[in-house]
């Protein structure tokens, strides 16, 4: 399923004071509406150049109530796994675990070495930080429809020059900002299928511009939409749909400051603060985690999160005690800890007490495992990612954010 949610633009040091042509953050005003909003073209990926954000950017997402992508992605969490392979753990002669590469670990929107989500999932973690509200384009169901409506495939379309283009070379064409050369290099990639770029864009096109527009009806609110940029240019274009629909949509400028206020404002939000009251229960994840019910009663719910873009995930699944076995008991149960190691017994800050360990499943592979409880309740925390993340310190930094009171 992945390999449609990022095939339009998954391909994938920017620094300069401006761009003249920088096409990607477009106003929208005029039509009635009291408040501007804003239109922003992005890239499925997580490489790090892609997030120097224009100063009319950051702007533009401190000033506005709702974050707008093409679909809801945190809905995922839970469902999808985005790393490409598992890291390849050893362990040393004190069973010590410790990865025997270095290299950064493939995902399905970049790799290790990029920011933890990719840009649109970004831009969804910042607004629910937050607090903003948020509005899909899209459902996940309807966003796959398009690509099965592609027709056949026809060789005497393709494009020649479009197979040359590499990675980077895409991801430079992207910086510059031109959402014309985007569009005509959308339409040479996707012409090997007769109707792929009706389907993927056009439709598309039509789809969001009503839901943009009936959304722009409240005049108290105010949007940062960002779609893939494929989406902004041609006659079909998110542009000159909502031109034709009266409204006034101009280019924003391309500044780079090394700091403003508004850039301040949304780099501050960093995590997702998780409290649960009856419980006692204090968590911080990255961002807002998806709640899931358990379908056949063995907990009462988990709270998934993942970094799409570098391919971690966060979990912790909430239990009651209904027995009086005891904390090491439970975490030989729930901790299925590889022959090589074992589990070790930890003194937590607020006097407290824990269990944690390497876990290994056939379908899980490698992770990590922390088990905690008080008199009503215990938790299974489990962490997991590639290479760089399973030989770093942030399994146990995400552990040390969750406690109960």
């Amino acid at each position: 399923m992945l390999k449609y949610l990022f095939i339009l633009f998954a391909l994938p040091s920017f620094a300069q004071d401006s761009q003249k042509d920088y096409q990607l953050l477009w106003e929208i005003s005029g039509n009635g509406l009291e408040l501007n909003s804003y239109l922003f073209g992005s890239l499925h990926s997580n490489d790090k150049r892609l997030f120097n954000l224009t100063d009319s950017t950051y702007f533009a997402l401190n000033n506005v109530n709702t974050i707008s992508l093409e679909t809801d992605m945190f809905s995922l969490f839970g469902s999808i796994d985005t790393r490409v392979g598992q890291a390849d753990l050893k362990f040393d002669n004190e069973g010590n675990p410790y990865v025997s590469s270095s290299k950064a670990s493939a995902s399905n929107y970049g790799d290790e070495d990029g920011m933890p989500q990719f840009l649109d999932a970004y831009f969804q973690q910042y607004c629910f930080n937050a607090k903003k509200n948020f509005l899909p384009l899209e459902t996940v169901d309807f966003q796959l429809s398009s690509f099965e409506n592609m027709g056949e495939t026809d060789f005497s379309k393709m494009k020649l020059s479009s197979l040359f283009m590499t990675k980077n070379d895409f991801v430079e064409l992207y910086l510059k900002g031109n959402i014309y050369d985007l569009d005509e290099f959308m339409r040479a990639s996707l012409a090997l299928y007769p109707k792929a770029y009706q389907s993927i864009i056009v439709d598309r096109n039509i789809n969001m511009v009503e839901v943009i527009d009936s959304c722009l009806e409240n005049k108290q609110n105010n949007f940062f939409v960002a779609v893939g940029a494929g989406h902004l240019a041609g006659e079909k274009g998110l542009i000159n749909l909502m031109r034709s629909r009266g409204y006034s949509v101009r280019k924003m400028g391309a500044n780079y400051s090394e700091k403003t206020e508004s850039k301040s404002e949304v780099r501050k939000f960093k995590e997702y603060n998780f409290f649960i009251d009856s419980l006692g229960l204090n968590m911080i994840f990255p961002g807002r985690p998806k709640t899931i019910e358990s379908e056949d009663e063995s907990y009462q719910f988990k709270l998934v999160y993942s970094d799409f873009g570098q391919g971690n995930t966060y979990e912790v699944e909430v239990y009651q005690r209904d027995s009086d076995m005891g904390l090491k008991e439970l975490s030989e149960l729930y901790i299925p800890s590889p022959e090589e190691t074992s589990i070790k017994r930890l003194t937590l800050d607020n006097g407290g007490e824990a269990f944690e360990g390497l876990s290994e499943t056939h379908s899980d592979g490698f992770y990590w495992t922390r088990v905690l409880m008080n008199e009503d309740y215990f938790i299974v925390a489990k962490t997991y990612g590639g290479n760089k993340y399973m030989n770093s310190p942030r399994p146990q930094r995400f552990f040390q954010n969750l406690w109960f009171e």
